[in-house]
């Protein structure tokens, strides 16, 4: 390799600013992201347009508001949505990128549909469907209402939300379902201060997200309930999950935290406090021992009764700080390139 191809590789690189570790201590999340957009210019054609769904707005579905919005759309635009349930399914096409749906923080409209697998397809099943690039949620509920699935009718598996579009976030958003409760679909993606509950695979896709300071709850009733299954296919592909200072929560001790569902899952976990929930063994090759030598299941510096690595499966790795550092930073997510703070109106 010459020495011009080596230096135009390392310069196409993303490079992580000493500012972009997250903190160890937990305590110290909120003015270190503070600090880290402070002044920070919002993209999408300067100061946002804000249109508005319910309580006397312009609209009364969230569907009639993205309607309006006309595609090639370069503008920030913020759906301000009043407190109330809405009962639709929502798309945001591909074609629409820039769009923020923005609920009040003390009393959060509730976004609920009932889509199955059966009947849409587990790709179309989602309540919220955001697929286009630089989306932002602040302050939603998002559910789907379909019954849980019992293991006997097909298809019965239903998203509350499928985010495929790039350079994407949510903030202080809650995602109700069982299983595949949220389709991580790809691209890249931040959840931060969310909340997250299912039963099987209920974070599943092929994005590279980080998952900061979330709470990820187990509902009990499963034989064995998975919290990620995530879909890299290949060892060369960029993508994964990171889960930083999360919380992992639920009743009954009969979850892991993954399982190889394609054959080269990333899947890490550092500084979460992880319960009881979780079982000794905390990861599933899901009886396929061919890919214990292929996936990425690490975890660094977790706590609580469900983090001892004495029994852990012997293909979960116990990260030493300099293999967690890609996973502790917002470098891992490319965050300082596309991502702001939330929306404010």
């Amino acid at each position: 390799m010459s020495f011009v191809v080596a230096v135009l590789i390392l310069f196409s690189l993303p490079i992580a600013r000493s500012d972009d570790a997250i903190p160890a201590d937990k305590s110290q999340l909120g003015s270190w992201f503070d600090k880290n957009f402070a002044g920070k210019k919002p993209a999408g054609g300067g100061p946002p347009k804000v249109i508005k769904v319910g309580g006397g707005g312009q609209f009364k579905t969230v569907t009639e508001a993205i309607n309006s919005i006309p595609a090639g759309n370069a503008q920030r635009i913020v759906v301000s949505i009043a407190p109330g349930n809405y009962t639709e399914k929502i798309n945001i096409p591909k074609d629409k990128a820039f769009i923020t749906l923005y609920g009040d923080p003390k009393n959060m409209p509730v976004l609920v549909f009932d889509g199955t697998a059966a009947k849409y397809g587990t790709v179309d099943s989602a309540t919220l469907s955001a697929e286009s690039d630089h989306f932002m949620g602040v302050n939603l509920k998002v559910a789907n209402s379909a019954p849980r699935p019992d293991g006997k009718r097909v298809g019965a598996q239903a998203s509350a939300v499928r985010v495929g579009g790039d350079a994407s976030v949510f903030y202080n958003c809650k995602f109700y379902g069982f299983q595949d409760t949220v389709f991580d679909y790809k691209g890249r993606h931040l959840f931060k201060d969310c909340y997250i509950e299912g039963t099987v695979d209920f974070i599943f896709g092929s994005a590279r997200s980080l998952y900061l300071n979330c709470e990820i709850h187990v509902i009990p009733g499963d034989r064995m309930a998975i919290i990620t299954a995530n879909a890299r296919k290949d060892g060369k592909e960029d993508t994964g999950f990171s889960f930083v200072h999360c919380s992992i929560t639920g009743t009954a001790p009969n979850a892991v935290l993954g399982r190889s569902w394609f054959p080269y899952p990333k899947v890490v976990f550092a500084f979460c406090d992880i319960s009881n929930v979780i079982i000794p063994e905390g990861w599933s090759n899901n009886l396929h021992p061919e890919t214990n030598s292929t996936v990425f299941f690490g975890e660094f510096n977790n706590r609580g009764p469900g983090a001892s690595l004495e029994k852990r499966v012997t293909f979960a790795k116990k990260l030493t700080q300099a293999e967690a550092n890609p996973f502790i930073t917002l470098a891992y997510i490319e965050a300082s390139t596309w991502l702001l703070p939330p929306a404010k109106i």
